[in-house]
Parts: structure tokens; sequence; C-alpha cells
């Protein structure tokens, strides 16, 4: 609703780049939800929802509003959840894999691959947002190259947050503050006797 009446806002005082820029997030928002539908994975509403604020908050309130200029953390915060939350998706991803295709691996390799998926996406974001600064004239990369830099920092570290966490939990050896939400992940795509593998 927030971004449907910024989208009419802006065409009516004609501010073309605000009317595209409510559209590209409605239109990002929407990825999770198809992806989850197309994997078959389970993945928590919570965490799509988190997903879809990430793209809201970075593209919307963090271009449009200018909460970027306006809170030096604001950046920061949405590249750490957005990776710690990327990173465990990809912690199941990878198990599904190896479920359905039967391959052996360790929870080292897992986070690992894990740990990688969540750079990977945090890459092709700042891909995407170079090529919006390009194409529309946006700031998105901010100060350029030292944004894109600390950005890929933080996303490494959330990514390490969330893959370290998977390990702890397959091999049981650590409890942490993620494990509530790796539980619900894991026991409603995996079976138990898959799980136990990895003890």
């Amino acid at each position: 609703m927030v971004l449907a009446s910024a989208c009419i806002l802006a065409l009516i005082e004609r501010l073309w780049s605000m009317a595209f820029i409510a559209v590209l997030t409605f239109g990002l928002t929407t990825l999770p939800y198809i992806v989850r539908k197309w994997s078959g994975l389970y993945i928590p509403d919570s965490f799509l929802a988190a997903i879809a604020f990430f793209m809201f908050a970075t593209i919307f309130l963090g271009e449009a509003a200018n909460f970027y200029e306006q809170f030096w953390w604001w950046d920061i915060v949405l590249h750490a959840g957005s990776a710690i939350a990327f990173g465990l998706i990809g912690f199941v991803i990878v198990l599904f894999i190896s479920q359905k295709d039967k391959i052996q691996t360790s929870p080292f390799w897992i986070s690992i691959l894990a740990f990688s998926f969540a750079i990977a996406i945090g890459t092709l974001w700042e891909i995407f947002e170079f090529a919006m600064d390009q194409l529309f004239g946006l700031t998105m990369q901010k100060s350029g190259l030292v944004d894109t830099m600390w950005d890929l920092i933080v996303d490494s570290l959330g990514a390490a947050i969330a893959s370290t966490s998977g390990y702890f939990y397959l091999t049981k050896k650590h409890k942490n503050f993620l494990n509530h939400v790796i539980e619900e992940m894991m026991h409603r795509n995996f079976d138990t006797k898959f799980l136990d593998r990895f003890k």
C-alpha cells in the first residue's frame, strides 16, 4: 500500500524516478515468495517478510526517503541482517540438495557453501546497485568503491555468523540465538534420520 501510494503520488507530481523506484521495489519484494513456491523449500513467513523489508528499506526508504543520509548505520544494519538471512537460506538449500541427491558431505563443507551463497547474493546486490546508478542516475553506491567494499565486508561478517550458527546446529556443539529459526526450517524441510547423520 505504501509503495502503491508513493507511485501514484509520484506520477501525479511527475516525479518519474520516484515512481520507478516504487515499482522496482514492489517487484523485488515479490521475488522471495516466487522462489519459495518454485523451489519447494519451506522458508518461514517471517524470513520472507524480513527479506521483503530489506528490499523496501534499501531501495525505497534508503533512496526515496533518503534514510542513508539521515542514519549513518542504516546501510550497515540492512546488509548485516540480509547476509545472515541469506546465509541461513543457503544452508538449507545445500542440505536440501544433499538430501535429494543423496550426496555425502560434512557440516564444515555445508557451512562453506552457505557462506559462499550469502556472499554471492551480496555481490550480485552490489552489481545491481552499480547498474541502477549507471542506468538511471541513482546514488545507491554513495561513495562508490569505499561503500561497496564496506558493504561486502559487512556481508561477509553476516554470512559468517549464519554459516557458523548452522554448523553448530548440525553438530549440536553449541546453542546460539539463531537456533530457533534454524530449527523451524530444518524440521519442515528434512527428516530426523537425515539430520542425525551430522551429529
